[in-house]
Parts: C-alpha cells; sequence; structure tokens
C-alpha cells in the first residue's frame, strides 16, 4: 500500500501536466475568432510606418503586437474594385473589374454557387458566424443609387453575413451617411454645396463612424457569448472625403507641424494622363481652391487639407482603440485574428494630386497589419512585397480551412511566422487608368495602353522612392526585362492592346 501510495504521488503530477499540455493544444487548435477592420481610403501615414507627426495610438499598439507589412498593394485604387480583389482573391480580369461596380456586376443577385462568392461566405460555410458593420464592400445598406432611398434594397453579398448592420443614425441611409456632415445633411443633401472637411464639437458618434464603433461593441458582447467561432467585419468610412470629424481630433495637431509632400510637382518625362486633375475632391463646391495639376494648391490650403485629413484618420484610430479594448474585456483578445487593412493609399498633394485613381506609390500602398495570438514570436516588420489578393489564402491557413479553389494570391502565414520556406515571388500587380504596373523590391514599372506618349514609367525606388523621375528612356534593358513580369499580370484586360 505504501509503495502503491507513492507511485500514486509520482504519477499524479505527470498526469496533471500531461491533461495540462492537452488542454493548451486544444486551445491552441480551437479554430480562431476573426475581427476584420476596413479602413476606406487609409495610406500609411501612421506612427507604425515611421509618421511620427500623425496620432494612431491604437493602430500602433496593435501593430506592436502583430506583424506590419511595409510594402502591402492593392490591386485596384479605387474602394469597390479593390475590396472585390480582397474578398474574392483574385486579379481585375475585365474593365468592369476597376470600377466601383465589380461586386455588384459579379457577384450581386447572382444564384448561390460551388465556389464561394467571398472569403468570408468561405468561412461561413466552414462553421463562422458572420457579422458586417459598415462599408465592407461597396454598398453600405444594400444595392441603390446615390439619390435612392434603401427600402427593399437588395443585398451586395447574399450569401457571406449571417448578420450585417448599419446604424445610419440622423443621415437616414447609406449613402447619406458616407457623406454625412454634423447637422444631419450629407454632400448629397446639399447638392455638393459643401466644403471637403468639417471640425464639428460633437462627440465620436456625431459622425456615423462613432455609431458604427458602438454597434461592433455590442455585436462582441453578444459574440463572446456564442457557440461557433465568429468574424465580425466593421468598414469604418474616414478618412475618406469629406475630411470630417470632431474638433477634439483637430485640436490634436499643430498645423504647422504637419509636412507637405516631398512630391510637389508632376513627375519628369510623365504625361498628365497618368494623373488626374481632382474630379472627386473638386466636387465638394465650397472648397476654397479647386487644384489641378496646372494650378496646385497653396502651400496654406494644402496644410489645411492634410490637417483634416489626419484628423479623420485620428478619429478612425480611436474607434479602433475602442474595439480592441473590448476584444481584451470579454477575454476574446488570445483567440481572435485581428486585421487591420487600408483599401488603398490616398495622394495628398502628392505629384498635385489630391485623391487615388493613379498607379502612383501613394495610391496603391495601404496599410496592413495582422496580429494572429497562435503565433507567439510574430515576424513584427515585414518588407516583402505583398498584395490584398494574398489576404484571403493567408485566413484560410490560420484558420485550419481548406482552399478547394485557386485564388490568384498567396497565404503570407510562413512570412508572419518569420519561417517561410521556398522563395518568396516580390512582384504586386496594379491596375488602373488605361494601364498596369508592377511593383518589384527596387522599381515600380508602368505601362498603358493609350495614345499618350510616353506610355512606359520606371522609377528607382533606391533612389528616388517619391517617383518624382520616369527613367524609363534611359534604361531598355530594364523596362524590356520588367515587361516580362508585367505581361504576366495581364491576363485579359488589355491582351488585344500590345
Amino acid at each position: 500500500m505504501v509503495r502503491r501510495g507513492r507511485l500514486i504521488w509520482i504519477i499524479l503530477p505527470v498526469f496533471l501536466i500531461c491533461v495540462k499540455a492537452f488542454a493548451f493544444q486544444l486551445k491552441e487548435n480551437k479554430s480562431p475568432n476573426i475581427l476584420f477592420i476596413f479602413v476606406d481610403d487609409l495610406r500609411t501615414d501612421l506612427g507604425c510606418y515611421g509618421n511620427e507627426v500623425i496620432k494612431t495610438p491604437n493602430i500602433d499598439r496593435l501593430a506592436a503586437g502583430g506583424s506590419v507589412f511595409k510594402k502591402h498593394y492593392v490591386q485596384v485604387p479605387t474602394c469597390g474594385a479593390s475590396r472585390c480583389s480582397l474578398l474574392t482573391g483574385m486579379i481585375p480580369k475585365t474593365e468592369d473589374h476597376l470600377s466601383n461596380e465589380a461586386i455588384r456586376k459579379y457577384i450581386s443577385g447572382e444564384p448561390e454557387k460551388e465556389e464561394p462568392e467571398t472569403f468570408i461566405h468561405h468561412l461561413r460555410r466552414n462553421g463562422y458566424f458572420t457579422v458586417g458593420i459598415g462599408k465592407i464592400s461597396h454598398y453600405i445598406d444594400g444595392l441603390y443609387g446615390y439619390a435612392e432611398k434603401p427600402e427593399g434594397a437588395a443585398p451586395e453579398l447574399p450569401y457571406s453575413w449571417d448578420r450585417f448592420l448599419f446604424n445610419a443614425g440622423e443621415w437616414k441611409d447609406g449613402w447619406d451617411a458616407f457623406f454625412a456632415y454634423a447637422d444631419g445633411t450629407s454632400r448629397i443633401t446639399e447638392q455638393r454645396q459643401v466644403r471637403p472637411y468639417e471640425m464639428a464639437d460633437v462627440p465620436d458618434e456625431g459622425y456615423p463612424d462613432g455609431l458604427s464603433a458602438k454597434l461592433a461593441l455590442e455585436q462582441l458582447d453578444s459574440l463572446a457569448e456564442g457557440e461557433k467561432p465568429f468574424f465580425l467585419a466593421v468598414g469604418f468610412f474616414k478618412p475618406h472625403l469629406p475630411f470630417n470629424a470632431p474638433k477634439k481630433y483637430w485640436d490634436m495637431y499643430d498645423r504647422d507641424e504637419i509636412p507637405l509632400t516631398l512630391s510637389p510637382f508632376v513627375p519628369e518625362n510623365v504625361n498628365p494622363a497618368s494623373l488626374h486633375n481632382n474630379p472627386e475632391f473638386n466636387r465638394y463646391l465650397l472648397g476654397e481652391e479647386k487644384p489641378t495639376l496646372e494650378k496646385p494648391a497653396s502651400e496654406e490650403y494644402a496644410k489645411k487639407i492634410k490637417h483634416a485629413y489626419y484628423a479623420t484618420v485620428s478619429y478612425t484610430d480611436a474607434q479602433i482603440g475602442k474595439l480592441l479594448g473590448k476584444l481584451e474585456s470579454k477575454g476574446l483578445e488570445e483567440n481572435t485574428i485581428v486585421v487591420l487593412w487600408g483599401d488603398h493609399g490616398w495622394q495628398l498633394g502628392d505629384h498635385r494630386v489630391w485623391g487615388k485613381h493613379t498607379l502612383f506609390e501613394k495610391a496603391l500602398n495601404s496599410p496592413l497589419i495582422i496580429k494572429v495570438p497562435a503565433i507567439k514570436k510574430q515576424k513584427k516588420e515585414i518588407g516583402k512585397i505583398v498584395s490584398t489578393i494574398d489576404i484571403y489564402p493567408t485566413l484560410m491557413e490560420l484558420c485550419y480551412i481548406e482552399m478547394p479553389y485557386k485564388t490568384s494570391g498567396r497565404s503570407m502565414a510562413g512570412l508572419i511566422r518569420g519561417k517561410h520556406t521556398g522563395k518568396w515571388q516580390e512582384a504586386s500587380y496594379g491596375y488602373f487608368n488605361s494601364g498596369i504596373t508592377v511593383r518589384v523590391p527596387r522599381y515600380r514599372y508602368t505601362k498603358y495602353y493609350r495614345d499618350e506618349q510616353p506610355v512606359t514609367e520606371l522609377y528607382d525606388h533606391w533612389k528616388d522612392s517619391e517617383e518624382n523621375l520616369n527613367i524609363a528612356s534611359d534604361h531598355p534593358n530594364i523596362v524590356k526585362k520588367l515587361d516580362k513580369i508585367l505581361e504576366k499580370g495581364n491576363t485579359g484586360l488589355y491582351l488585344n492592346q500590345k
């Protein structure tokens, strides 16, 4: 009996250690939740990307615990088309794929098929409870035009959501909320007789993104009690135009400390057709100036608009902080993957452009941050060139879900772990404005299928990171080499225009 008792005391601790290890392994293999934060028109002006002026403490805190992709590029520099590539994992194949109507044309209204309509649909089929809030695809609360009302509007993504929510507040519908001013009006109701910015002394809920954050907090309370893993997508409007934010976020900045662009001129050896005269920005008819390529914004006005943009970014950052805080308070942080994605960049006077819709670096480079709690030693900064289309297969691998459907992207999970095996092909393609661009480690090479000359542009990012000088005509051998890489991305758009 004595020996048996001693044996029990020897075996018991070992048994308990094994049980604990097994339980931990079960926890590690449990399907993770996903919080996916969509931010409209967000460029890489963030603290975690090296901007020392802008105030983004919550995004920076997320970045400190995750992986920051320094060279992430979207496929199309416009909202709806970029989101189409994200959701489907596919590069554009037709000119319609470059439009904000891409999802509406190719996904909405179709019968459910064997291949999922989006990666969210694929998650839902594999046991996830999916919830969307705000601007996730392009249409905010159903398919209807700017001047129409949403009654009876069909969903844009009919099979992706278990639950889709939006609180339009006093603006009453999604499109008016998208272009909202604090008094309940919008760019639409005021027929564009508004400024492209506003500083209102209101709380966070005085603009629609504050209402979206509040909805998301309520959903996290509910989802924390659910039995299924969840996918919660939260789409914030800001910093999309109009650059409207509560006064307290404007007050965070001394305007004189906000730097102006390092590329204030049209690049050398570039046709103006590669750029534009700011039609979206100048649509706000009460703006004090209407900058163009020939008549740029004054330094004073440029600082004012950049101040407005920074204020909206800080406003969005505060809403993101609320979501991260709720994850922690509900005990969800250790089993929730968090993704922050900007749908494209935005040129803040760079090359005299105020907007997106170009194939330049500032329009295609956008933030991507992924935090995976199950990976204890994530690679903090990832300098490899990656694309938005890589997000779909990455999430499937991180969630232990098979990928029976071929997409254009590759999983970045190995990069996040810092253990990528094999060679990572660094080439990201962008499409717009009758052109294709490819970003490789040293160069950006762009080719336009148009009459205006020159049709090729080459920028050496080792010497000219602002893309101020097109050197294509001086380096025909490099152009020839990169042209072969670029044409690999021409999968149908311009095959008949070589």
